[in-house]
């Protein structure tokens, strides 16, 4: 059976929000705003997600 997955996209800069934010992102593999990761559907990012979701957009 294949793991789930969930796409997400970077959509708006870290800057002007807290350093660790961005420590958040670029732990989650972004480079470059507007890039795109499928990410495995687990806690753990899950909860990365919600600390940065005003930054990201996700797709199930």
């Amino acid at each position: 059976m294949a793991e789930k997955t969930i796409k997400v996209t970077w959509i708006r800069s870290t800057i002007g929000y807290n350093k660790n934010q961005a420590k958040i992102i670029e732990a989650l593999g972004f480079k470059k705003l507007g890039q795109t990761r499928v990410l495995p559907d687990n806690a753990s990012i899950r909860g990365s997600i919600f600390r940065v979701k005003h930054l990201l957009k996700v797709e199930e």
